[in-house]
C-alpha cells in the first residue's frame, strides 16, 4: 500500500522533535497530544513550513524531501487549513475561494462546486469575509483548502478558535469530507471528542515523540501506551442502529459482540454510528445483577489489568465478544473483586455517548 513516510529531527532551545512514522494515505489520521507535544511541528514539517535539517518525507513514493531534495511548499500538492480562518478580508467568500484555485494543479480532483457543496458555503459566497461569523469563516477556509485540488489535506487544530456552538455547527461538515472524498487528511488535535469523531488513525504525541500509532478503535482500546486522557479514556465502537424504543425513546446500538441502549437521536435502524464508551462509565460484577438502574449489562472477560495515573485506580481492559471496553476501577475494587486475565465479569455501561 503506498503511505506516508515522514522521518524528521528538529533541537530548539527547550524542544526537540524526533519521529520516525508511517502514515495510511488514505482516511483522516489524527495527531493528537497535549499543547507542546509536537503535533503541529510534525505537520509544518510536513508542509515544508518548516524545514528540518535531518529529515526525510515521500508521499506515495514521491520524495519531498532528503538529503538532496527540498520540494517547497507551493510545490507540494497539499491544502492547509490553520486555526484561524485568514481570509483576505477586503475579498468576497467567492474571491476567497478563487484566490485558492489560482495555485491548482491541473488536475481538478476537487471543482469549486464541490467544494461549495461539501462545506454548505452557497449562501455566503457574495458576503465579506469580515461578515462571516467565526464558523462560517472556517467553513470558507477548508473550502478554499479543496480549491487547489490538493492530493494532502493538513489541518492543524480547524476548531480550537471556535466556541462549542460552533465547532457542532462546523463537525458534520467535516464528517461529509472524510465520507465523500478520497483525499487523506492529517487533522491535528487536542480533543479527545473531536479525534474519537473523525479519526481512522491515531498518532499520539508526547514531548516531541510519537508514543502510540495505529488504527483508532486498537489503538485507543490499548491501556499499556502512555496516552493521558484522564477522565477522557475510553473506547470507540463502530456500531449499528437495531431498534428504536419509541415508548422509552431509546435506540439500541448492535456491535461485534453485544449491544448497548443509549438515547434514541433519530437515526433510523440499519443505520451505521460511532459511540464512545468512557472508561469512568464502566463499572465490573462478578454476578448478573437485576435490582440495579444501569440497563446497559453485558456479558464480558477481563483481558488485562494495568495502573492508571493515579496510584489508587487501575484501568481493565475487558473482552465484549470482538469488541472491547475499558473499566476505571479503585485498586481495592480490583482486589476485592479478585479480578484476573481470563476472569469472567458482567460490565455495566452507565453511559453511551453517540458521535454524530
Amino acid at each position: 500500500m503506498e503511505t506516508i513516510k515522514a522521518r524528521f529531527h528538529v533541537d530548539w532551545p527547550g524542544f526537540s522533535l524526533d519521529v520516525d512514522c508511517v502514515l495510511p494515505d488514505r482516511g483522516v489520521t489524527a495527531l493528537f497530544g497535549h499543547s507542546g507535544s509536537g503535533k503541529t511541528t510534525l505537520l509544518r514539517c510536513i508542509a515544508g513550513l518548516e524545514r528540518a535539517r535531518q529529515g526525510f518525507l515521500s508521499f506515495k513514493g514521491e520524495i519531498w524531501q532528503d538529503d538532496t531534495t527540498w520540494r517547497p511548499t507551493h510545490k507540494r500538492p497539499l491544502g492547509y487549513v490553520f486555526q484561524e480562518a485568514s481570509l483576505f478580508p477586503h475579498l468576497t467568500a467567492l474571491g476567497n475561494l478563487r484566490y485558492g484555485i489560482r495555485r491548482a494543479t491541473t488536475e481538478h480532483r476537487v471543482s469549486l462546486d464541490q467544494a461549495v457543496d461539501l462545506l454548505g458555503i452557497g449562501h455566503l459566497l457574495d458576503r465579506k469575509a469580515d461578515r462571516l461569523s467565526g464558523g462560517e469563516r472556517q467553513r470558507v477556509a477548508i473550502a478554499r483548502a479543496l480549491a487547489v485540488s490538493p492530493r494532502l489535506l493538513l489541518m492543524d487544530e480547524p476548531l480550537a478558535a471556535l466556541d462549542l456552538k460552533r465547532k457542532q455547527e462546523i463537525l458534520p461538515y467535516l464528517e461529509r469530507l472524510h465520507d465523500e472524498l478520497k483525499i487523506p487528511v492529517l487533522y491535528v488535535s487536542h480533543s479527545p471528542d473531536e479525534v474519537a469523531r473523525l479519526a481512522d488513525h491515531l498518532v499520539a504525541m508526547e514531548d516531541g515523540r510519537i508514543v502510540a500509532s495505529g488504527p483508532l478503535v486498537e489503538t485507543l482500546a490499548r491501556i499499556d501506551l502512555p496516552i493521558r486522557l484522564g477522565e477522557d479514556i475510553g473506547v470507540v465502537l463502530d456500531v449499528v442502529v437495531g431498534e428504536r424504543d419509541k415508548t422509552w425513546h431509546l435506540a439500541r446500538m448492535d456491535f461485534q459482540g453485544g449491544s448497548l441502549w443509549t438515547r434514541d437521536m433519530g437515526a433510523a435502524a440499519g443505520s451505521r454510528m460511532r459511540v464512545r464508551v468512557l472508561a469512568r462509565d464502566v463499572s465490573l460484577t462478578r454476578q448478573l445483577q437485576t435490582q440495579t438502574s444501569i440497563q446497559n449489562l453485558v456479558p464480558a472477560r477481563v483481558s488485562a489489568i494495568a495502573d492508571d495515573e493515579h496510584p489508587g485506580l487501575a484501568l481493565v481492559r475487558i473482552r465484549v465478544g470482538a469488541s472491547v471496553l475499558i473499566a476505571r476501577l479503585a485498586k481495592r475494587a480490583v482486589a476485592a473483586l479478585e479480578l484476573s486475565p481470563g476472569q469472567e465479569v458482567w460490565a455495566q455501561v452507565k453511559t453511551v455517548a453517540l458521535l454524530e
